[in-house]
C-alpha cells in the first residue's frame, strides 16, 4: 500500500502554488501592457503615490523648440505641474532625464518610474539652454 508522506504532499502544494502565481502574475502582465499600449494616444491625468501625473498628446512645436525641429509628437508629461523631459528612442522605448539609462515602454511608465525616483522631491524646471524655465 502506497501512503503518500508529509514531504511528498507539501512539495505538490507548493508545486501547485508556483504554477498559480506565475499564472496570475502572466494574467496581470498581459492585462497591464494594453493599458499601457493606450496610454501614448491618449490623456493621461492620475495621482501616483501622491503625486499627480499628467499627460497629454503631442500638440506640434511644445517644450519651447529645444528639440531642434522634427520632434514635435512627443507627448508633454507633467509631474505636480512641472513638465518631465522625456525623450523617446529610435526602438520606441522612453526615457526622462530623471530615469535617463532606463527605458520604458510607454510615457505612463516612465512618470511613474519618475515619482519613485524623485522619493518626494519636487520635480526641477527644464531650461535646455541654460537660461530660467
Amino acid at each position: 500500500m502506497n501512503k503518500i508522506t508529509r514531504r511528498q504532499a507539501m512539495g505538490t502544494t507548493a508545486g501547485a502554488l508556483a504554477a498559480l502565481g506565475i499564472a496570475g502574475a502572466t494574467a496581470h502582465a498581459a492585462a497591464t501592457d494594453s493599458r499601457a499600449a493606450a496610454t501614448p494616444s491618449g490623456t493621461v491625468d492620475e495621482v501616483y503615490q501622491g503625486r499627480r501625473i499628467r499627460i497629454t498628446p503631442a500638440s506640434g512645436g511644445h517644450h519651447g523648440g529645444h528639440h531642434g525641429g522634427g520632434h514635435s509628437d512627443l507627448p508633454t508629461v507633467r509631474i505636480d505641474g512641472r513638465e518631465l523631459h522625456v525623450m523617446r528612442n529610435a526602438d520606441g522605448t522612453w526615457i526622462s532625464v530623471v530615469n535617463h539609462y532606463e527605458t520604458f515602454a510607454d510615457p505612463l511608465s516612465l512618470a511613474r518610474a519618475a515619482v519613485r525616483e524623485l522619493q518626494g522631491a519636487a520635480l526641477a524646471p527644464f531650461s535646455p539652454m541654460g537660461g530660467t524655465a
